[in-house]
């Protein structure tokens, strides 16, 4: 048997109509029923949390949750330049290079 488990319960969870922990005959129907569950939990709760699925050391699928900082407030996420982003911020090397270059100017 597979399960698919939870790793915290969140508030949006609890009310939702899954259950915490749910077994599966097969390893392929524990992990769609997982990324599933996942991708609708991303896409219809309340956006708070971030879950992801992965595969347990045993026979079972674990959905994390994490806080998704897009939602909390007075944190701004940054997106590295190494992400293709041209912008750069106070603190990286490229001000800090750019910065130098401009006062010896």
């Amino acid at each position: 048997m597979y399960t698919v488990q939870m790793e915290k319960e969140c508030g949006c969870f609890k009310k939702s109509e899954y259950s915490n922990s749910v077994a599966f005959k097969t390893q392929k129907d524990a992990y769609q029923y997982a990324t599933t569950v996942t991708e609708f939990m991303n896409e219809e709760f309340c956006n708070t949390h971030i879950f992801s699925t992965h595969k347990g050391d045993g026979d079972y699928f674990v959905i994390k949750v994490d806080i998704n900082a897009e939602k909390v407030t007075g944190v701004t996420p940054h997106i590295s330049c190494d992400t293709g982003c041209t912008a750069t911020d106070k603190w990286s090397l490229e001000a800090a290079e750019k910065s130098e270059l401009d006062n010896a100017k």
